[in-house]
């Protein structure tokens, strides 16, 4: 039985803001991908932060973390913004994956660093998550930053 990975959230205060960043199992996605980077000899490597939700139009968060979002938007980019920069403008250094539910999973898989389109993510992830678990997380999030 494949292990899951445990979705959780770092929220942390800006100037503008709060920055939301992906934790998979305690670790921060920020890390894992700073790591997996700089282990492929990808310069710059890392230089990633979260997402900051009053920037940028993501809509629902729980809907966009499911994939769901109805905005077109996200079809063009091949997957959603799961990190922005960490100089807090999302389009500047983002780190885009593919969100699907697949049986009782939601999958990110097929990542990708679209200013450097030459660079090959196909072994970060994929990461598997309990749907169930997601899904609350997912919701508790969302309500969060509802009234933003």
């Amino acid at each position: 039985m494949e292990k899951h990975a445990v979705l959780s959230f770092a929220i942390a205060p800006l100037e503008n803001g709060r920055t939301l960043t992906p934790v998979l199992s305690g670790t921060p996605l920020t890390e894992l991908i700073a790591q997996f980077e700089r282990e492929h000899g990808f310069d710059p490597a890392g230089g990633y932060g979260g997402l900051i939700p009053e920037s940028f139009a993501y809509g629902p968060l729980d809907r966009y973390f499911m994939g769901e979002s109805a905005d077109s938007y996200w079809e063009g980019e091949g997957g959603y913004y799961l990190l922005g920069c960490h100089c807090g403008e999302v389009g500047c250094w983002p780190l885009i994956g593919q969100i699907m539910k697949t049986g009782n999973t939601i999958v990110w898989n097929a990542f990708k660093q679209p200013h450097r389109p030459n660079r090959d993510y196909s072994s970060f992830g994929p990461f598997t998550f309990d749907a169930e678990q997601y899904k609350s997380t997912v919701a508790e999030i969302a309500s969060q930053f509802r009234s933003t």
